[in-house]
């Protein structure tokens, strides 16, 4: 179905235009044994790491392999969306209305906005229905596929959570970023319907931590080990013909409305 699979281990530290050791992108062909580091290119006239991205050119490079027809199946380490209590709270029904609302108030797209700065101006401005409180119920905090894994945290940001939470506040704009960018020609799930279609790109939440014991590490950080065992099991799902059932969760009717203003993460059963 896909000419490759790609893996992102995300980050939500400091701001678009920082490199960051903990954003790393690996990607594997169909019916490869293993999975290649994507490498960024060098900024001009700056020394860097290669492995070392910043989230604006972690999006700019889905967006040309969207416009140059690659078809890739992305899974992007960060939430997608809020708890159902969220829309409601905000008057929001569709996860469209849900990224303009949100980037309206977390523009953390914009090059030099960090997550912490953005949090700060809100709690000075007593908008307090976009900080839970610590006192919130479990289901308030949590979204239902969070619910359903033992390590997944939330993606609310109060001061009991910080590294997924961060990383979901950083990383929801790009997302609507990439679908003004390009349109319909890339597929968010299952926010753009359950059913994978077969000519176009894929993108998807995960959570490494389902998948980074399946194989053995070797010589990569933990980070780079995400990203890796992140492309490495959608390519070998789809090397055994099990890729597709994963787009299909068990979910009750009602489940499936919640997930579909929460998002789920692929492989989560």
């Amino acid at each position: 179905m896909f000419d490759c699979f790609i893996g992102i281990g995300y980050s939500g530290a400091q701001t678009p235009l920082t490199r960051l050791k903990g954003l790393q992108v690996y990607a594997a062909r169909p019916q490869a044994r293993g999975a290649l580091r994507w490498d960024c290119s060098p900024a001009e006239g700056g020394d860097f790491s290669p492995s070392q991205w910043n989230r604006r050119e972690v999006a700019e490079r889905l967006r040309d392999e969207v416009l140059q027809g690659t078809r890739f199946l992305a899974g992007m380490d960060h939430g997608f969306s809020m708890p159902v209590s969220h829309f409601g709270h905000h008057h929001l029904d569709t996860w469209p209305a849900f990224l303009s609302h949100f980037v309206a108030h977390w523009p953390t797209h914009e090059d030099r906005v960090a997550v912490d700065a953005v949090r700060r101006r809100l709690l000075s401005q007593r908008k307090s229905a976009w900080i839970p409180a610590q006192q919130d119920t479990h289901d308030e905090v949590l979204r239902l596929t969070e619910r359903w894994t033992v390590s997944a945290r939330g993606v609310c940001l109060n001061n009991a959570q910080g590294v997924a939470a961060k990383a979901a506040h950083a990383g929801i704009p790009w997302l609507k970023w990439l679908r003004d960018q390009v349109g319909d020609r890339l597929h968010f799930w299952p926010f753009d319907g359950w059913q994978v279609p077969e000519d176009k790109s894929v993108i998807v939440e995960v959570h490494p931590s389902l998948f980074r014991r399946r194989f053995p590490r070797e010589q990569r950080d933990v980070d780079e080990h995400d990203a890796y065992a992140v492309a490495r099991w959608m390519a070998d799902m789809a090397a055994r013909h099990a890729l597709e059932a994963c787009f299909h969760p068990p979910l009750t009717p009602m489940e499936r409305d919640v997930a579909e203003l929460e998002g789920w993460m692929l492989g989560v059963r």
